[in-house]
């Protein structure tokens, strides 16, 4: 059936209306989009724009603050010169690395080679055991990248390099004799390390505090020290330390870096809840230069290398002295108890009124059982 004129117009009509509505709509919600859409697109810019300002703000006043700490404490920050630099300094050269070294009393002898802690330390604060030369040979030596001898690459930092070079030590003064080892804290470490690789070089040793012989020990030492290296006023005074470091001027490549590192250690000795010195106290040991490769090098440490240091130490069968201080429940009495189990022939002394540097702590209670030890 076909539609009139009238119906075919109508439909046509109602078709063009149906096709105008459409994008009238479709503009309409454009512009409702637009519209909605605008704002957010500005108020995201202005926020960018803000952060933006602020970020700039904040970093500028960061500069500031370093530039005006820089110069609020500018100064002189000397630090000592290595044998490299002064030749005045009491030196050998072992296995090609020049080290700060320094003996007492007769070469004929019973020898005693000291080994001082770190790795990074020096010697200083053993001195007092200089008084064991009445009937002994005393040798002193800052290990390789340490106190005050020459600085080495961190390649050459290692458990055997040390061991070598305590070695050529012992072939230089005590070519025929085997020597007492007197280790403290790593040096007691180096020792026991030593004892198992030749034994039959040694003919006793005496180790104070060392700080542990196995993995989980160095764990536990590491979570511990940790404790004693966060907080706020160690960054600050971290922080102080790196902008101090910026004025040293020398006397080598390694001083700003070996400065900076003594602070932060000097820090750490010094937290007031660090069992490393009494309470009430300061850990006041002297030293001369930390060697702070050393130290970092020695942080970065394996697990395989960090088995080397008790590693055979049960083939030693000569006498083994364990020194621990009454102040230190960290590595004091109970964690050298438990070395003992390491040692055929060993035995426990614990010093009184000491922390962890005994000789420097209290020399006129430490040294009495060293002698005792000696004279048995």
């Amino acid at each position: 059936m076909t539609n009139s004129p009238l119906q075919q117009s109508q439909k046509a009509a109602l078709a063009d209306l149906t096709a105008s509505e459409t994008p009238t709509a479709s503009i309409e919600d454009s512009v409702i989009v637009s519209y909605n859409q605008k704002p957010i697109k500005n108020r995201i810019a202005q926020a960018l724009k803000v952060g933006l300002i602020i970020s700039i703000g904040v970093t500028g006043a960061f500069i500031l603050a370093a530039i005006g700490l820089y110069f609020a404490i500018s100064g002189q920050y000397l630090v000592s010169a290595t044998v490299v630099d002064d030749a005045s300094l009491p030196q050998i050269k072992i296995n090609g690395v020049r080290l700060h070294a320094e003996t007492y009393g007769d070469p004929s002898n019973p020898v005693i080679i000291v080994l001082h802690g770190g790795p990074g330390g020096d010697y200083r604060s053993l001195l007092g055991s200089k008084s064991l030369a009445d009937t002994n040979f005393v040798v002193f030596y800052d290990q390789r990248g340490a106190g005050l001898s020459e600085r080495v690459p961190a390649q050459k930092l290692t458990v055997p390099a040390y061991i070598a070079e305590l070695d050529a030590v012992i072939d230089r003064y005590s070519p025929d004799r085997p020597v007492t080892l007197l280790g403290h804290s790593w040096g007691a470490m180096l020792a026991t390390a030593y004892l198992g690789e030749a034994p039959e070089k040694v003919a006793r040793a005496i180790l104070l505090e060392p700080g542990f012989f196995n993995g989980d020990e160095a764990q536990d030492w590491m979570a511990q020290a940790s404790q004693y290296m966060s907080g706020l006023g160690f960054y600050r005074q971290a922080a102080i330390a790196a902008i101090q470091s910026l004025h040293v001027s020398g006397p080598d490549s390694s001083a700003a870096k070996d400065y900076m590192m003594s602070e932060i250690i000097h820090r750490f000795l010094n937290h007031p809840e660090n069992p490393y010195h009494c309470p009430g106290e300061e850990f006041d040991a002297a030293a001369w230069r930390f060697g702070a490769t050393a130290s970092q090098t020695a942080g970065k440490t394996g697990a395989a290398e960090i088995e080397l240091i008790a590693q055979g130490a049960e083939r030693y069968s000569g006498p083994v002295l364990l020194l621990a201080s009454a102040c230190n429940d960290w590595i004091g009495e109970d964690a050298q108890r438990a070395h003992l189990s390491y040692f055929q022939n060993g035995e426990l002394s614990i010093v009184p009124h000491s922390g962890h540097d005994m000789i420097w702590d209290n020399p006129d209670e430490t040294l009495p059982l060293i002698r005792a030890f000696l004279d048995k």
